[in-house]
């Protein structure tokens, strides 16, 4: 059996998976944990843990909350157990009171696969050596899939080496557990010292350190939500660590029971650490960026805005529905088939989803395009189509737009051309800018309503408030409709949210509805509207820095400090 196979579940024990989450990037997961939540009937977790692992479950799981409910931010462990069942339409919330080690093994009667999942690796964690024995003694199979430890992970997301050419010795301490005599052996090394703690304990760690020998100029680095977009990290010593925290108004505060990982030794040393912060240095690093489109069209948008240490928030802003009368595209389809086409032209993702469907109505797939030549007016069409199993004959070499698809389009030619029709799927709304230029180059046109677009419901009470109070760090407007869609159902976004707009007339839009525009994509493209709002952030970042301010987000001005908007 090869190593990365995953055991047949007994027919009364069933079997559990204990597996590391890891220390919260959800993209830190290694191949084998995402292949186990796949195959899952049962998933056992804490609340924090559901967050990263539950994309990766199959429709219909078994949760598991572990943690006491109902929570909150401060005190995700406040009141009582909570077993909540998923089947991808509806939540089903009863109390489950027993302990998680009697939970994992009444999970697995039944011969269904369990899968308990804990933060950083099951090596570390304080209660899986007891949950695995308790399995053991029950008869009840069970493997381990090791996890990125926060002690390791969280460092390295900070940009802290634990070790170097020279070599030094790391020793890892738990605050909570250590014991006088623990204390004594780290403080006499010169090695590097992890300690896992609390924000408010910190300061007492490093005090301990001190008094067993360490020098109080040691370098110390203190880093809080380590390895998601809520991480921050401060540089210090050990003697002034508690007095930096104190200035940077992050103590006192109610939420000092967070859990941090603070690094003590000179690989910590701020001036490294300048150089090697990768990930707090990304160009929107926890921007909290708007992304009002609908929900098929901001996936690779989105993925592309973490990348540059974005959190997207997908409001759609237009909803797509089925023409009112289908018979026109009924007929259109049809005379795909029958070969009254030359050529077929989708000017949207969502053009390519309505003939798709059609399709898989009649029961036709991508062979009925044998024979007529497809175009498509950008990158994302023409992805859309690939994945139908089309490859695009025609897509714009410069602007991709109606106009841009017209430049490189052939006129008609009799000599060369059978047939002189062209079948062009859109939107109820579109502009008859393709057609006209169409019909100039001697084509007939079939132009046929596919699908119809309509302004989405309001997005919640908290998105609308977020919107209009400033919540947002940036909204990126992809066309008009964006623009006055979003306005009417959530509002007109705060005078401190950056406003990136994919071209001059979504820009102008925005500035007739009062919208002060600070980004413009240099071609009209979702992903270079989403990078040169990165070179925005990057850009602002690198003057706060030479100027010897704090980096901050645009959502962290302050009131004072807001610029007006063009009106």
């Amino acid at each position: 059996m090869s190593p990365t196979t995953l055991p047949a579940a007994g027919p009364e024990h069933g079997h559990v998976t204990f597996l590391g989450a890891g220390p919260g990037d959800p993209g830190l997961l290694t191949l084998r944990a995402v292949e186990a939540l796949a195959r899952a009937d049962v998933l056992v977790a804490e609340h924090e843990v559901l967050d990263v692992v539950r994309t990766h479950a199959r429709p219909g799981v078994t949760v598991v909350n572990t943690e006491p409910g109902p929570s909150s931010d401060l005190n995700p462990g406040s009141g009582t157990p909570q077993l909540t069942v998923v089947d991808g339409t509806s939540a089903t919330v009863v109390p489950a009171v027993r302990d998680a080690a009697h939970l994992v093994m009444e999970a697995a009667r039944g011969g269904r696969r369990v899968v308990r999942a804990v933060s950083g690796d099951p090596g570390l964690d304080t209660y899986a050596a007891e949950e695995m024995l308790a399995c053991a003694a029950a008869g009840v199979p069970f493997e381990v899939v090791p996890g990125v430890a926060a002690a390791v992970g969280v460092p390295a997301y900070a940009g802290v080496p634990l070790r170097d050419a020279q070599g030094a010795d790391v020793r890892f301490v738990d605050a909570r557990t250590a014991s006088d005599r623990c204390w004594t052996e780290v403080g006499a090394s010169d090695g590097t010292v992890v300690v896992s703690t609390t924000l408010d304990s910190v300061a007492a760690a490093a005090g301990e350190l001190v008094s067993a020998g360490r020098k109080p100029d040691t370098p110390m680095t203190v880093t809080v939500a380590g390895t998601t977009t809520r991480q921050r990290t401060w540089s210090a010593t050990l003697g002034t660590i508690a007095q930096t925290l104190k200035q940077a108004k992050v103590l006192p505060s109610p939420e000092g029971g967070r859990p941090v990982i603070a690094v003590v030794g000179e690989r910590s040393a701020a001036a490294q650490r300048e150089q090697l912060s990768w990930f707090e240095s990304k160009p929107l690093f926890g921007w909290k960026v708007l992304v009002p489109r609908t929900k098929e069209q901001a996936a690779s948008l989105s993925d592309q805005l973490r990348s540059y240490g974005a959190v997207p928030h997908e409001v759609p802003t237009i909803a797509v529905e089925p023409p009112r009368t289908p018979q026109q595209m009924e007929r259109a389809v049809k005379g795909l088939v029958t070969g009254r086409y030359e050529w077929i032209a989708f000017t949207s993702v969502n053009a390519v989803k309505a003939v798709r469907e059609k399709f898989e109505e009649y029961g036709l797939d991508a062979r009925a395009f044998a024979g007529i030549k497809v175009a498509a007016v950008g990158e994302q069409t023409a992805k859309a189509l690939v994945a139908f199993g089309v490859k695009p004959d025609l897509v714009p070499s410069g602007e991709q737009s109606a106009a841009g698809l017209l430049e490189d389009w052939p006129p008609y030619d009799p000599v060369f051309d059978p047939i002189d029709r062209v079948f062009l799927p859109r939107a109820d709304i579109a502009t008859e800018t393709l057609v006209a230029g169409l019909i100039e180059l001697g084509w007939e046109v079939d132009d046929v309503t596919a699908y119809r677009t309509v302004r989405a419901s309001p997005p919640p009470a908290e998105t609308r408030e977020a919107i209009k109070g400033g919540g947002f760090d940036a909204v990126l407007f992809t066309s008009s409709s964006t623009v006055r869609n979003l306005v009417g159902i959530a509002g007109k976004p705060h005078n401190v949210t950056v406003i990136a707009c994919i071209g001059p007339a979504t820009a102008k839009t925005a500035e007739e509805h009062g919208l002060r525009v600070d980004v413009m994509a240099p071609e009209p493209s979702v992903h270079k509207l989403a990078e040169a709002l990165a070179d925005f952030g990057m850009r602002r970042r690198a003057a706060a820095l030479e100027a010897g301010d704090p980096v901050t987000r645009p959502s962290e001005r302050r009131p004072g400090a807001r610029r007006r908007r063009t009106t």
